[in-house]
């Protein structure tokens, strides 16, 4: 498994979780490699994968599917993730490559490294989808142009790695390789911390505002549409640093509290202007 020979075209793959992510990734792998199985809990998702020839093959077992496949791909909420990364073992013994999707990653990368050997593992995380989950609003272009992170770990081999760049190629995803640590410190800031502000603002606003809310409130609260099943894994796995990025918030908004209370509007202008110029820098190339 150490032969960075590897051929979508020719490669079985298996894609356990059929949501939004996992089903758009099978969408926009259909007709790029040999066969395409869908394993989710949910029988009436696996009629609808089955019945819109979305794979070509579909189990609520994985134990029926992974034997045949030589490239796994774990799309599910990290608390599933983890179970699953954990049953593997006695799902095949079959040599296979083994991606995820998890929106955290230091502790899948870690059960990843105790996988037997037969299996060689490498950590992903799309930068992409939206609040509505599900199979039903699955895309076929919900990967286009969006940033795909990988993190290998030491033992992932140079086929798994050159296999991963191939699924990201054919989807036409974006690769950046990172750190696990770096990844979680990042997505903590710019994905997690958001969701939580969405949450923390819908909570705030009184429902006799119904009447008077605009693009600006729908824009800046769409996260907390999000199910709440599926991002308190990530809060949980990823804690210390959820609980550093809302430090850093809490206290911008202590300046701005300050500044209004002081009714120092020069401040509060200066704090506006800073955070202007902020989000053209971070939105430069995005």
């Amino acid at each position: 498994m150490d032969d960075a020979n590897f051929n979508l075209a020719t490669s079985r793959i298996a894609i356990l979780g059929l949501g939004l992510m996992g089903g758009s990734l099978a969408l926009a792998l259909r007709g790029k490699c040999a066969a395409l199985f869908g394993c989710d809990p949910h029988l009436p998702t696996l009629e609808t994968a089955l019945s819109q020839h979305i794979v070509d093959a579909v189990e609520s077992d994985p134990a029926r599917l992974l034997p045949e496949a030589d490239f796994v791909i774990l799309s599910a909420p990290v608390p599933a993730i983890l179970t699953l990364l954990e049953k593997l073992p006695s799902f095949t013994q079959k040599p296979c490559i083994v991606l995820d999707l998890g929106s955290t990653k230091k502790l899948i990368v870690e059960a990843m490294s105790r996988l037997p050997k037969n299996f060689d593992p490498i950590g992903g995380h799309p930068i992409c989808g939206k609040e509505k989950l599900s199979l039903a609003n699955a895309e076929r272009t919900l990967y286009y142009a969006a940033p795909f992170l990988l993190t290998p770990l030491e033992r992932t081999s140079p086929r798994a790695l050159a296999a991963a760049e191939q699924i990201i190629t054919a989807i036409g995803a974006k690769r950046k390789i990172v750190r696990a640590e770096e990844h979680d410190q990042m997505l903590a800031a710019t994905s997690h911390l958001p969701f939580l502000l969405s949450s923390a603002l819908t909570l705030a606003t009184p429902p006799a505002a119904a009447d008077f809310i605009g693009p600006g409130f729908k824009s800046s609260s769409r996260l907390a549409r999000t199910d709440s099943s599926m991002m308190l894994g990530v809060l949980q796995s990823n804690r210390e640093n959820v609980l550093t990025a809302l430090h850093a918030l809490q206290a911008e908004l202590a300046a701005i509290e300050s500044a209004l209370t002081a009714e120092d509007f020069a401040k509060l202008e200066s704090i506006l202007t800073q955070s202007q110029q902020a989000y053209r820098q971070l939105t430069t190339d995005n």
